[in-house]
């Protein structure tokens, strides 16, 4: 579905400014805390990490951060915001993120 902001028209000076949004998509984002009612969480393996960012591009949260320089520890995931929705890990060309549990079952 085409959504358009109302009152813009493509005769108007507003036009180019208009962007097109497909399908019900927030706009505004706030994320809140997970707090204690999440199952997984993701892990890295930062030898296996070669830092391509895909895990940050594709995380809806936008809480992972890569550092293309440390060799150390390249990737930062806030965890105090993190759901645990494992998309990462499904997106991670290299599948050095796994998804563990929370409260240590297997």
């Amino acid at each position: 579905m085409l959504k358009q902001l109302e009152g813009v028209t493509p005769q108007s000076s507003d036009y180019k400014k208009v962007k097109y949004l497909y399908g019900p998509v927030a706009i505004a984002f706030a994320s809140t805390k997970t707090g204690s009612w999440r199952i997984m969480r993701p892990e890295v393996d930062h030898n296996q990490c070669t830092r391509c960012g895909t895990c940050a591009k594709y995380c809806p949260l936008d809480i992972i951060d890569v550092d293309k320089e440390s060799k150390v520890q390249s990737v930062t995931m806030n965890l105090d915001y993190c759901k645990g929705c494992g998309i990462c890990a499904n997106v991670c060309p290299r599948k050095c993120i796994k998804m563990v549990s929370e409260r240590g079952e297997r």
